[in-house]
């Protein structure tokens, strides 16, 4: 990207892609990523390899947890992306490959079932180098299935 071309909407997208286009197990998953207005959510329709439990035929829990990290980390990238001034967004985008998750905690409420499910993210607290957010995943009919609290660093 030339100094001209860091826009936050161009690293935005840039950051969206990344996470869509270059991490493999978001494509293993079956992950859509649906961005609207300010807001971004993940959409895993159900596929029977995603299966945690075959008896009851609901969803993994590694599953869970992974949609969970996923859109906790990309809805803390996204919001250090809206909060930096366009003309320190170099250094930002240099720091990418720096930023992760430092902690995560997973409460699962009630099985994995569905036809697809949604997970959704909001930041709880955010410095310059560590952000906290609450995820949540939910099926189709609005069901909470589990929600999590992560912590991500971004320096």
């Amino acid at each position: 990207m030339g100094k001209a071309e860091f826009t936050q909407e161009k690293v935005i997208a840039r950051v969206v892609n990344l996470f869509q286009e270059n991490m493999p197990f978001n494509q293993l998953l079956g992950v859509r990523f649906v961005v609207e207005d300010d807001s971004i959510r993940l959409e895993v329709p159900w596929d029977d390899k995603l299966t945690g439990n075959p008896l009851q035929k609901i969803l993994h829990g590694g599953v869970t947890a992974s949609l969970l990290d996923t859109i906790g980390g990309l809805t803390a990238i996204l919001n250090a992306v809206k909060q930096t001034q366009e003309r320190h967004l170099p250094a930002l985008v240099d720091r990418l490959p720096n930023m992760g998750t430092v902690d995560m905690r997973v409460d699962y409420l009630r099985p994995g079932r569905g036809k697809l499910f949604i997970a959704t993210a909001q930041i709880i607290r955010q410095g310059s180098r560590v952000a906290v957010c609450r995820m949540e995943l939910h099926n189709e009919r609005g069901d909470h299935i589990a929600f999590g609290t992560g912590t991500y660093m971004l320096a």
